[in-house]
C-alpha cells in the first residue's frame, strides 16, 4: 500500500477535518504565532500547543451576512 503523505495547509487557513496533522504543519503554524507576535521571545511550547489546537479544531461557522437599509430622512 503506498505511502500518503498530508499537504500543507495555506498560510493564515486551518488543515482540513481529517487531515493528519504533521509535525511540519505545526511547527510552521507555531512560527507564524511568533511571527505575530513581533518575533518577541515567548514560550515556545505554549506555541506549539497552540498550533495544534488551531489545525485541529473543526472549522468555525461562518455567520450569514446580513442586510443593513438605511433610511434617508
Amino acid at each position: 500500500m503506498p505511502k500518503t503523505t498530508a499537504t500543507p495547509a495555506p498560510k493564515g487557513k486551518k488543515a482540513p477535518a481529517k487531515a493528519k496533522l504533521t509535525q511540519n504543519d505545526i511547527a510552521a503554524r507555531a512560527y507564524e504565532i511568533y511571527l505575530e507576535r513581533g518575533a518577541t521571545p515567548g514560550d515556545p511550547l505554549q506555541d506549539w500547543l497552540r498550533a495544534e489546537r488551531e489545525l485541529a479544531a473543526p472549522p468555525k461557522k461562518t455567520r450569514s451576512k446580513s442586510k443593513v437599509i438605511t433610511f434617508a430622512a
